[in-house]
Order: C-alpha cells, then structure tokens, then sequence
C-alpha cells in the first residue's frame, strides 16, 4: 500500500487548519460584536454557505477563481509563476474552503455564550478591547474553539468533491486518503482500499476522541455557570 496519499492528507490538514484557525477566529469575533441584526444574519450566512454547498459546487467557484483563466489564479501564474489549480497547494485550498464554516460557527458560538459580565467587569478595569480578547475571551472560549478546530481539522482530511474538482486526483501529488479510496475502488484493489479505510477510520477515532475531551471542559466556561 502507497502511504503517499496519509502523508498528503495529514500534510493538507494540517496547513489547512492553520489557515482555516485563525481566519475563522477573526471572522468569529467580529460577527459576534456586530450590532445589527441584519447585518450579522447576512454576513454569517454567507460565511457558512460553503457548509451547505455541496462540496463539487464550492470546488467549482474555487476552479473558476483559482484555475489558470481565473481571475486570482491568472494573477498568481503571470505574477509569480506559481500554478494554483491542480498543485498541492490546491488540496489545501479546497480543504481550508470546506471546513472554515465549522471552524468559524464553533468559535462564534464559544465567544457568544462568554458571561458577559466578565467582559464588562474587564472594561471597568481599563483594558482595551485587544487586551480583553486575548485575555479573557480567547482563554474562557478556548475549549468550544479547541473542538471547533478539532473538527475543522476532521472536515479538511476527509474533503473530496470540491479537491477532485480543483487538484484532481494526481498520485504522489494531489491524491489524498478519500482520493485514494475511490481510485483502489475503481481499480478493483480492495486489498488497498481497505488499508486506507483503517487508516482514516483510526485517525476520525482520535479526532472524535479529542474533541469530546474538549467539549467536557466546555460547560465551565459558558453562560451562566
């Protein structure tokens, strides 16, 4: 069995989480301080279209925008030389697309259900909004964002349909764990296909585990306990 496609999902995984952490956590913070109600039921249904597009679809925008006619991917080849669509860096594109909606709505709802007497209570002793995000709300939210993460990163090692449509399935270079199930599939070797299903299966394991060890720190932190 080619271990080619574990070492590239882990490795799109996890520099899609980094991306994929710290976008969501920005987007998550300023809707929660958004005032209108519009405004915020606007903003976060767009945030969290890419959950509820079929994956195929978000990958099509992604082909569209980042494919070597596409607006950022044309600007990326004539400026840079580098090629977007159908490079490794498009596995991670694609997963950082998929699974920022859950990063964002888990940290979102980490944030919202801060008691908010904490954050006035830090007002009242003169720290600035920075200081008391970082210092309050961050470290009381960190376990719903922790999970959030968590799930983030289960979300982007298990994207197919939108990386089948804008990093195809090249082997040794694109093909991850669900691109590599398919292709033994298709070709018959079940043998290997099975050895990828084990591999994903203990590793969804973990994750699952991990983010249950978040969630029982949870409750401490949430509104009115």
């Amino acid at each position: 069995m080619n271990l080619s496609p574990v070492l590239i999902s882990l490795k799109t995984a996890s520099a899609a989480i980094m991306v994929t952490f710290l976008a969501g956590l920005l987007a998550a913070q300023f809707v929660a301080g958004i005032r209108r109600r519009e405004w915020k039921m606007i903003l976060d249904g767009i945030l969290t279209l890419p959950l509820v597009l079929p994956p195929t679809v978000a990958g099509f925008f992604l082909l569209y925008i980042f494919g070597v006619r596409g607006p950022a991917g044309k600007f990326f080849l004539d400026f840079f030389s580098v090629r977007i669509a159908f490079s490794w860096f498009s596995t991670v594109l694609a997963a950082a697309a998929i699974s920022f909606p859950l990063m964002y709505r888990s940290a979102r709802g980490a944030l919202e259900q801060l008691d908010p007497n904490l954050i006035y209570a830090a007002r009242t002793l003169g720290m600035s909004e920075r200081a008391i995000f970082f210092k309050v709300s961050l470290p009381t939210a960190l376990p719903g964002i922790a999970s959030g993460a968590i799930l983030a990163f289960a979300r982007g090692l298990g994207e197919f349909g939108a990386t089948a449509m804008i990093a195809g399935n090249i082997a040794g270079k694109t093909r991850t764990l669900p691109l590599a199930i398919y292709s033994e599939v298709a070709a018959g070797d079940m043998e290997s296909a099975y050895g990828y299903v084990l591999i994903i299966l203990l590793i969804s394991f973990i994750i699952v585990a991990l983010m249950n060890f978040f969630l029982a720190a949870a409750p401490a932190t949430q509104k009115g306990n």
